[in-house]
């Protein structure tokens, strides 16, 4: 069985963790073909919008506790972040559909998404104190700057699990819709976002995410200067078109 099913529609793809009967748990073989998956996506100038989902009652338990137990690998090489340098390197957006318990890593995971719509059934806990490890995916450093400190600190610190409707209430997913309506409502949205223009969306990506980094006065030049560049590029071919209709137009005359 696949740990990783790939589906490729009109201008998105539908990734979704195929462990179930183990809570789409992040095996070595899962996480490879996660990244793999990813790669493909961007690989594909097709696939301008990812879905990210769980099959099963879980989005994503964690790592596979019981793999890492038997294992003889190093715990630092099994903790690599392949799996976060993988979707920020899809230049699109990625929804998150979380469908059910998105815990630890697979907490991470849904952080490293741009939107995130939520099941009822949804639910989300931070371990990383719990078991012993800290967090290397992102979670200490975007959590805060999504719900703010002292919410994430509670979140971190308790290892308690904040339920699909509180996570709304915090900010931390952007809706939350009953089970049966999860798919649907991420793929209408996927298809709204592919209505964008293809290079316009990738851009406005990066321009949020970098900028958000900066002190606002430098994100405000930085947008400006972004804007500018894309105004002049999209003149640009403009213009270009005209010309080619002219010299078209030309030789439909000469003929």
């Amino acid at each position: 069985m696949n740990k990783v099913l790939l589906e490729k529609h009109d201008g998105y793809a539908l990734v979704t963790l195929n462990r179930p009967d183990e809570m789409n748990a992040l095996s070595r073989e899962l996480r490879a073909d996660l990244v793999e998956a990813f790669i493909e996506c961007e690989r594909d100038a097709g696939i301008r919008v990812v879905i990210l989902t769980g099959n099963g009652r879980a989005f994503c338990a964690g790592f596979d506790l019981k793999e890492l137990a038997a294992s003889e690998s190093n715990a630092s090489e099994e903790a690599d972040n392949k799996i976060a340098r993988a979707m920020e390197g899809f230049s699109g957006p990625i929804i998150g559909a979380i469908n059910g318990h998105a815990v630890t890593g697979g907490f991470e995971m849904a952080l490293a998404c741009d939107v995130l719509i939520a099941s009822e059934n949804a639910r989300f806990a931070d371990t990383h104190a719990r078991v012993g490890i800290l967090p290397g995916w992102g979670l200490s450093q975007k959590l805060p700057r999504l719900i703010g400190i002292s919410r994430a600190k509670e979140i971190s610190f308790t290892g308690s699990p904040v339920f699909a409707q509180q996570a709304y209430e915090w900010g931390l997913v952007n809706h939350v819709v009953p089970a049966e309506e999860l798919l649907p409502r991420a793929i209408a949205m996927a298809e709204e976002m592919c209505r964008c223009v293809p290079h316009i969306l990738a851009q406005y990506k990066t321009l949020i995410d970098e900028g958000f980094s900066k002190p606002l006065d430098e994100a405000l030049r930085w947008e400006e200067a972004a804007a500018i560049e894309s105004a002049r590029q999209a003149m640009g071919h403009v213009i270009a078109g005209r010309r080619e209709q002219v010299v078209s137009q030309g030789r439909r005359e000469k003929e």
